[in-house]
């Protein structure tokens, strides 16, 4: 069977395996990431460390207007604060992980000290949006969406522009692909925003 480790391999990423006596603890690694903001990095829940390659220009035109759409939304609703892709969320299980978009209520975000918004948040997003680029295995992503989901996460999108799916993503519901669809709604978990998918799928470069 692959490893997480080796399906990270395939897909571009580099997995930096450290020895129990190395573990880093959560300050340290975020203090890791911020002397190397210039890489993605991420921690699984087996503490492996994950460095990620840079996105292509195809996918970044891409992953911004995914963000610029849920941004809009989030301040007209208000509800909830939406973040990018360089916002690291602790999960329940330990894994540090950082979708491409993510949003929060902020009845939840009212209860995380202000010190601690400044780290690493120590909670799963309500709402995580992950976009597959072509360099990534979809094996990976798809076992980073179960992830979400089992450590609290509500909704949750994988969107393959190759193919043009959306898999959608809710606890306790089977797994959804939306095929050639032109928009999504986030109804119930995010009321009312809906990402119109054209500039995703056929983005400006």
């Amino acid at each position: 069977m692959t490893t997480f480790a080796e399906a990270s391999a395939e897909s571009g990423a580099h997995v930096l395996c450290l020895p129990r006596s190395m573990t880093l603890s959560d300050d340290q690694f975020f203090d890791l990431c911020q002397v190397n903001r210039d890489l993605r990095i991420e921690r699984t829940a087996a503490r492996e460390i994950v460095i990620m390659s840079p996105t292509g220009w195809e996918t970044g035109s891409r992953n911004a207007e995914i963000i610029a759409q849920l941004r809009t939304w989030a301040r007209a609703d208000g509800t909830g604060v939406s973040v990018d892709s360089s916002t690291g969320f602790k999960l329940p299980n330990g894994a540090i992980r950082e979708p491409d978009a993510a949003w929060v209520r902020k009845t939840r975000l009212s209860s995380v000290p202000p010190d601690q918004k400044q780290r690493f948040l120590p909670l799963a997003p309500d709402f995580a949006i992950e976009l597959r680029s072509p360099s990534d295995q979809l094996a990976v992503l798809q076992s980073k969406m179960v992830e979400y989901v089992e450590n609290g996460v509500q909704l949750g999108w994988l969107l393959d522009p190759e193919i043009r799916s959306v898999y959608v993503y809710r606890p306790h519901a089977q797994v959804e692909e939306l095929k050639n669809v032109s928009s999504v709604a986030a109804d119930p978990e995010a009321p009312g925003f809906t990402l119109d998918l054209k500039l995703v799928w056929e983005p400006e470069i």
